[in-house]
């Protein structure tokens, strides 16, 4: 049985390279290449957790499936997932296994003070 997280309103999610230390056990391998992480909005982060850990107790994979920004449906296979209350609610962290050719390198920097207004928030989820 395969299981997955939809993602079925808002724009494609955005993926940046994690900067946790434990990340590095997720992918058998000495880099982080194939592991990134996305942070989404949404109105039942705890379930959406919870389901994650059910899928793994029972040694099943458990999928992000989203629309690539040129529309093509993809899945990514989430290997971590946290959930967190800001202001706006909760908002679901993501650690998902893409395949190193999606993976894409942005360096830059943000000034103090400054938010990303395309942080990829703002998505609903089916459950």
């Amino acid at each position: 049985m395969e299981d997955k997280i939809t993602i079925i309103e808002g724009p494609p999610p955005m993926f940046e390279l994690p900067n946790q230390g434990w990340a590095y056990g997720v992918t058998d391998s000495s880099t982080l290449a194939g592991v990134a992480l996305t942070k989404l909005r949404t109105a039942n982060g705890p379930t959406l957790v919870e389901r994650c850990y059910k899928a793994w107790q029972h040694q099943q994979a458990i999928n992000l499936e989203f629309r690539t920004p040129d529309g093509l449906h993809q899945q990514a296979q989430i290997v971590a997932a946290r959930n967190i209350v800001v202001d706006e609610g909760d908002l679901l962290m993501l650690w998902v296994r893409l395949p190193a050719d999606d993976l894409e390198v942005e360096i830059g920097y943000e000034e103090d003070g400054e938010e990303d207004e395309d942080d990829n928030l703002g998505m609903d989820f089916q459950e």
